[in-house]
């Protein structure tokens, strides 16, 4: 087995399934030995004798059952990548808008940003010294220091020009402009640090500690250029080239809602039969930690005109909308209907598992990508992994569209639906062995909130495989915020 794709080139369509895979930093796991358990009458992934290999502790009894299909027609069941590639092919690309440098912080710089002045803009000390000539200090050595006489101080922001000649020092501080006729810093540890004449222990070559006009940027030279991330240190150059704001990539407006009568929000007690959404909470969150500006816009009314009036306003205001909620299989629910009515949306099934009923379409006016997701929470959340995320970073502009996956091997059996792609919760730590060591939150078949907040990874297992024995290498996705 390979690694899940941990980058991309940014375009759109491109994703092409398992690729290579990277290092992330994890909790260490002890050590601990044994051999695999192999399942009769199934492919199995066995593990590597260069592998170190957990103690066995087997929860599943069997395979999982393989989602019923019979009833859903050929051309409405796809792979995890043609559904993906539909969607990264159909999401917009926001057109550019200017903001101040501080609210660019996390986008993606979309112009080229030309310094109009040199940086820095004069001959400065780059530390606390003594500015001198080179060849009146070269000959300094601590048994024999050289003698200098200080004609005065120069402070930071002191614009007034001074000058030295031979034998001359001036005291300087870092940031001080440098007087003509100096081509050194001495720094101060190297001295007595005298006040009317300085004894010189050590000195540096001719340039030493000088920042020279335009040693960082020279005017008419690139100082951001398109593509890059803004972080701090690419807010502190536009800021020392004078530029107060700049073209970037925006964030992408994400419209969550959430469909299905029996949801309550979360601050109404749940009557019997009722739950509380989770849902738009959760991937509203997940939607603003892959960088998106993200509405929580809540649970969809049952009434039909005023359910189109929500739908039309989420698509007037958003870039993407995402509904998570069950939907009939068989036929229209009332949103599906409502959804008809705005676009092509087409439902399907999916070969992935938890969760395999997904919907795409690009409705209203302006044909606004419409992601639909299963309702139940962890489904939900797996989904918006595989599908959401990646779409995000597309418009955003990132290169690396999909989390950085590793090899870890596996801390118990695993067991999966041929013909699916398993998405499990679990837990991965670092083996002091070396490498990964891996094991499912819970027994795999349980879809439990709880359990789903003590996972930091979601384990990948192919289609073509219906068990991984311990022991054997598996695809981990860590789930590492903001990564």
């Amino acid at each position: 087995m390979s690694g899940l794709d941990d980058g991309g080139n940014g375009t759109g369509g491109a994703y092409g399934g398992y690729r290579d895979t990277a290092q992330v930093d994890m909790p260490m796991a002890p050590p601990r030995a044994s051999a695999p358990v192999a399942m009769p009458g199934a492919r199995v992934v066995t593990p590597s004798p260069s592998r170190p290999v957990p103690t066995p502790r087997t929860v599943v009894d069997g395979p999982i059952p393989l989602p019923a299909t019979e009833s859903v027609p050929l051309d409405r069941i796809c792979t995890v990548e043609r559904h993906l590639d539909e969607i990264l092919a159909a999401v917009p690309q926001p057109h550019p808008i200017e903001l101040a440098v501080l609210d660019a912080q996390g986008l993606l710089c979309a112009e080229e940003v030309t310094s109009q002045r040199a940086l820095p803009a004069f001959d400065q000390a780059a530390l606390d010294g003594y500015a001198a000539r080179a060849e009146d200090v070269e000959a300094a050595l601590p048994q024999a220091p050289v003698e200098l006489a200080v004609v005065g101080e120069s402070v930071a922001g002191a614009g007034a020009p001074s000058s030295i000649g031979p034998g001359l020092a001036l005291k300087v501080a870092a940031g001080a402009m440098l007087p003509t006729g100096a081509d050194v810093v001495v720094p101060a540890v190297w001295t007595d640090q005298g006040t009317v004449r300085v004894a010189v222990h050590a000195g540096p070559p001719a340039g030493g500690y000088v920042r020279r006009a335009g040693d960082d940027v020279a005017p008419g030279d690139p100082a951001v250029q398109v593509g890059t991330p803004i972080g701090p240190a690419q807010i502190s150059l536009l800021a020392a080239v004078g530029r107060e704001r700049v073209l970037v990539r925006p964030r992408p407006r994400i419209a969550v809602l959430c469909a299905g009568t029996e949801l309550v929000d979360v601050g109404t007690v749940p009557a019997p039969g009722q739950v509380v959404d989770v849902n738009s909470y959760a991937l509203a969150a997940a939607a603003r930690d892959a960088g998106a500006e993200a509405y929580r816009s809540g649970i969809l009314p049952s009434d039909p005109r005023r359910l189109r009036e929500v739908l039309e306003s989420q698509l007037l205001r958003s870039d993407l909308v995402l509904i998570a909620g069950t939907f009939a299989s068989g036929g229209f629910d009332l949103v599906q209907e409502a959804l008809a009515e705005l676009g092509d949306m087409r439902t399907r099934q999916v070969t992935m598992h938890p969760g395999p009923a997904q919907a795409f379409g690009r409705l209203g006016r302006d044909e606004i990508p419409v992601i639909c997701i299963p309702g139940e929470p962890v489904a939900a959340l797996v989904a918006f992994e595989v599908f959401v995320r990646p779409a995000i970073r597309l418009m955003l502009g990132k290169r690396q569209l999909f989390r950085r996956t590793v090899q870890a091997v596996a801390g118990q059996q695993l067991v999966s639906p041929l013909g699916y792609r398993q998405y499990l919760h679990g837990t991965v730590m670092r083996h002091p062995d070396g490498g990964y060591v891996v094991e499912p939150v819970g027994d795999g078949t349980e879809a439990l909130l709880a359990r789903m907040a003590r996972a930091n990874c979601l384990i990948v297992v192919d289609e073509d495989v219906t068990e991984v024995a311990e022991g054997g290498l598996v695809t981990v996705m860590p789930l590492l915020l903001g990564g």
